[in-house]
């Protein structure tokens, strides 16, 4: 864009030249202004987004995975990024983990998936499930931003260690982070495990209940 912003200018002046003029303040050219403002619904964020190629993760999707739920949801649950099936079918949290994820809500918390709006740190999937660059996780950060804005939910509940980080910037081990309550703007939010890190370790099952029975607690004072 400066290339042909450069060039636009440098014919401009050489026009001018040849009718005479030696010094101009005329704005030959000026780029359009581009609206950086992303739009206040769910539904044109998510149409926006569904078009959204400024990042490589673009390149290698089959569906822009949005998110998914109440768009009055008390509670916002964050993960990683797309897998496979969720990129093959356009929702997060439909695999292995997401029927775990269900579960859990359903379980200990009393909740359907339809109460609860889940997201990623990622709309699109990354090759081979690796975790997100940190260029890709901030390239895509505004839209995971604006969805908070707009659900503005009572609790945010991150799973795994990339959502917890990319999201509050701290970069303090899942194991040690995990239950702990903080304050995320004008939201509470608890880490926890990915339901995927359950699945090769179901160990660690008992200490996501635990967290989930903090969220519980929480809810009671609604």
């Amino acid at each position: 864009m400066k290339n042909l912003h450069n060039a636009l200018l440098l014919k401009q002046l050489y026009q001018l030249k040849q009718l005479g003029y030696k010094y101009t303040d005329v704005t030959p050219y000026q780029e359009e202004k581009i609206d950086l403002l992303l739009p206040d619904t769910l539904k044109s964020l998510q149409k926006q987004a569904m078009t959204c190629h400024l990042c490589d993760l673009s390149k290698s999707r089959k569906k822009v995975v949005f998110g998914e739920g109440s768009p009055h949801a008390d509670i916002l649950i964050i993960g990683e990024g797309p897998g496979a099936t969720e990129d093959s079918s356009g929702k997060p949290f439909v695999g292995r983990s997401g029927e775990l994820l269900s579960k859990m809500l359903e379980n200990v918390l009393g909740l359907s998936r339809a109460d609860v709006y889940i997201t990623n740190i990622v709309k699109c999937r990354p090759p081979n499930n690796r975790v997100p660059t940190p260029t890709e996780a901030h390239t895509c950060q505004p839209y995971l931003l604006k969805q908070i804005e707009l659900i503005a939910p009572k609790l945010i509940l991150t799973l795994g260690a990339t959502a917890y980080h990319y999201l509050t910037g701290d970069d303090t081990g899942i194991t040690k982070v995990r239950g702990t309550v903080h304050t995320y703007k004008k939201a509470t939010l608890i880490p926890t495990y990915h339901p995927s890190y359950l699945l090769r370790n179901p160990s660690a099952k008992k200490e996501v209940f635990e967290d989930l029975l903090k969220v519980k607690e929480l809810m009671k004072q609604w």
